[in-house]
């Protein structure tokens, strides 16, 4: 069947429409499957239908037969598991002793992988997953006999590297390691699993093995810097994607403006609600993506309620963390054989799940990257031509990108960036290496010197003639969560089940968990009850009143050292590591209707102190001429300050909620009005040096986006920040963007660009 757009053209009209294009069709370049492919594993896969390769495919099995480590670095539904599957299918039938790890960012992908394996009938493989789903006494079996191992980094940093006694044989034949979506492993996360990963090489060289790693990863700027980031070993980039692409339309949705000063828009839950009902009603298959579980179901529920048809109602469905193993599977099998016409799902379905052949895909929200959107477009079309819509929040970015589409339509992807030698992170997976065998000078190739010099400094690891050891009862690795930079958290605890919800930095719980807070758990609202820092829990209860709350902070900065200073846009930019020590004083209680604040609570908590990254800077005297007196002047570089957060996501692959920043009119060290933007994670991730290194695109970027606002003094959509700590008083968005504007006048005069 060839769908049209003739199906959705007369739903595309009117106000909110802010941007209509097509994306003309690829053809396919293609070539034969290689001759040197094991004679069965030809055979088996030309029984499926796959007697050729897409030219991407066979350039990532030409490397990996030369031995070498490979990325590959292509759109969606192109064919990258194959290109990884085929030179581990062709090793396990030449040798089944042969062993291969595959490691997922999500249980539900490598669910989907394991099906898609098994239905190769490839010669000689053996494959089962291994997470905390599997049975206990399915767990020795597996090791025993799988020789395609499917997991995920959680599992393999508590439940393998820390027991690798008992994966003797799976290490000493360990000949793959395949890391899929690999552009998932970012920031803390990120930087996390790099660790991981060297640990892992660490224990299969003891068993005598140097695994090939195979990655594969959405398209993003830095393919080969994100491979060597992970892994520490040079990979070969494969970019160039030769898969088919139907033709598609590509749609910016605003909701209308219901107040013009406020910048109140209407609610883009309800929006893309009203446009999923009118594509389903129209026989499209269509998926919509929402940022939370709380979103997803909402919009589900309104889709329905605007359908008549109650069969039609019935081929809908939700998709979200929080469903069993067996629901979950039950909606992904019913999307793959076309029971499902519409669903509506977090971002678990973005990535690689073979969910059959889609007609539209809806963002609602611009999900934090370029290339998390194109991923989630690329759901879209499959089986002829296919509509891409982004229906936009009254987010700053969002509202930017429908003022300037084309500056989200013709960017580059970004780069992933991480830090594997942040010590607030490398210091627990040290503690592991050393639990897991003796840590000594012959191991800093593959975890690098910084490893060796923290070893020094931890009091529980002992130094002896064999190396540095781990000197505590325990296992370190069950001390370290993957998703944090500290191990000193606080558990959050829903009070009426007893079960864990999560886990925070202790940096972060003052502003986020303090008693009277209303905390976001997938979308699901809890207020906090009790924050107990000698127990390190915040006990929760769900919550269902109409208000949200927002933390009232006291902040200052202290430079540490910086690392680099240049001179640039007309001023002194510098980059380094900052101190930031913030006290929460109350919280404000705000109506979630309208925003009005409804009361202030105060609180009285401890001071916290953390060391990051942080870029400043410090505006020369004539930049400010006319914002010299006070409100003026501290009310612009708040609002400069706030803008230049909003817009850093675009330049690194992070979210707002992962940056902090502050402004002052005199700081105490500088002596002058002086503008930081930090890591928000302690010890730093590289979110403020990416910005550094791309500040002149940043600021300029952040300009357009404050000329562009329709609004006189600032709203959601350019200056007002939901994170900030001083509850957006003192923000005057004409005079950040006369200090921005003369910046980048100093730039244009300098010649960058007329």
């Amino acid at each position: 069947m060839t769908v049209t757009a003739t199906g959705w053209g007369d739903l595309l009209t009117g106000e909110e429409l802010a941007y209509l294009a097509t994306e003309p069709a690829r053809a396919a370049r293609t070539t034969p499957v290689p001759a040197e492919v094991e004679p069965r594993l030809r055979a088996a896969l030309c029984g499926r239908g796959v007697d050729s390769l897409y030219e991407h495919q066979a350039e990532a099995w030409e490397a990996a037969a030369r031995g070498e480590h490979v990325i590959v670095t292509t759109g969606t539904a192109s064919g990258k598991t194959l290109a990884f599957n085929l030179p581990v299918l062709d090793g396990v039938a030449r040798d089944p002793k042969q062993r291969a790890l595959y490691l997922y960012p999500t249980k539900a992908l490598a669910q989907d992988q394991a099906r898609s394996l098994a239905g190769l009938g490839a010669p000689g493989l053996r494959s089962a997953i291994y997470d905390g789903d599997t049975e206990t006494e399915r767990r020795w079996q597996i090791r025993k006999w799988a020789n395609v191992i499917l997991t995920n980094p959680d599992m393999l940093h508590v439940g393998v590297l820390p027991h690798h006694d008992r994966w003797g044989d799976v290490l000493q034949n360990l000949r793959f390691v395949v890391v899929d979506e690999a552009h998932v492993y970012r920031g803390v996360f990120g930087s996390h699993v790099a660790n991981v990963l060297r640990r892992l090489r660490r224990v299969a060289r003891i068993y005598g093995a140097e695994p090939q790693f195979l990655l594969a990863s959405a398209t993003i700027a830095n393919p080969g810097s994100l491979a060597r980031s992970l892994t520490g070993l040079e990979a070969t980039v494969i970019s160039d994607d030769a898969a088919p692409r139907a033709e598609r339309t590509i749609a910016l949705w605003n909701p209308p403006l219901l107040d013009d000063e406020l910048g109140v828009r209407a609610s883009a839950l309800g929006e893309a609600s009203r446009l999923m009902a009118d594509l389903v009603s129209r026989d499209l298959r269509t998926i919509c993506f929402a940022k939370s579980r709380k979103a997803t179901e909402l919009i589900h529920r309104f889709t329905v309620q605007r359908l008549d048809d109650r069969a039609l109602a019935g081929r809908l469905t939700p998709y979200r963390a929080g469903y069993t193993p067996a629901q979950r599977r039950q909606i992904e099998q019913r999307l793959v054989e076309g029971d499902l016409l519409g669903v509506t799902a977090t971002d678990a379905l973005e990535l690689g799940i073979d969910i059959g052949l889609l007609d539209c895909a809806i963002s609602v929200g611009f999900p934090g990257t370029v290339a998390s959107l194109r991923q989630q477009w690329g759901r879209a079309g499959r089986r002829g031509h296919g509509l891409a819509l982004l229906v936009a929040s009254e987010d700053a970015l969002d509202q930017y990108f429908m003022r300037e589409p084309e500056t989200l339509l013709s960017r580059c992807v970004e780069a992933t960036i991480l830090d594997h030698a942040n010590p607030r992170i490398l210091d627990g997976h040290v503690r592991a290496a050393a639990f897991e065998a003796p840590l000594d000078d012959r191991d800093r190739p593959l975890l690098g010197d910084e490893a060796l010099q923290r070893a020094e400094l931890l009091d529980d690891l002992k130094l002896t003639p064999a190396g540095y050891v781990w000197a505590g009862r325990d296992y370190p690795a069950a001390r370290v969560p993957l998703r944090s930079t500290s191990p000193d958290s606080i558990s959050v605890i829903d009070a009426q089940t007893g079960s864990l919800l999560g886990l925070m930095e202790l940096e972060r719980a003052y502003s986020t968990v303090h008693d009277g807070a209303v905390y976001l758990h997938l979308g699901e609202s809890f207020v906090v009850r009790e924050l107990d820092l000698e127990r390190r829990t915040a006990l929760v209860e769900p919550f269902a009143d109409d208000y949200y709350t927002q933390a009232k902070k006291e902040a200052t900065t202290a430079i540490e050292h910086a690392l680099r200073r240049e001179r640039r846009l007309g001023l002194e930019l510098s980059f380094g590591r900052v101190s930031v020590t913030e006290q929460v004083i109350a919280f404000q209680r705000k109506a979630i209707s309208d925003g009005a604040t409804i009361d202030l609570v105060p609180l009285e908590l401890p001071q916290t102190q953390f060391e990051t990254e942080a870029i400043w800077f410090l505006p020369e005297p004539w930049m400010l001429e006319g914002l010299e007196r006070e409100p003026a002047l501290l009310s612009s570089l708040h609002a400069a300050e706030h803008s230049l957060i909003a817009l850093l996501p675009l330049w690194a692959m992070c979210d707002r909620w992962d940056i902090g920043g502050l402004s002052t009119n005199v700081h105490f060290q500088t002596g002058r009005p002086t503008v930081f933007i930090y890591d928000g994670h302690p010890g730093g991730v590289g979110i403020a040096e990416r910005g550094f290194d791309a500040f002149e695109g940043w600021v300029e970027d952040t300009a357009q986006m404050l000329a562009g606002c329709p609004c006189e003094r600032g709203c959601p959509s350019c200056v007002q920040s939901p994170k900030c700590g001083n509850l957006n008083e003192l923000l005057d968005k004409r005079g950040a963007l006369t200090l921005l504007q003369r910046m980048l006048r100093v730039d244009l005069s300098a010649g960058r660009s007329s």
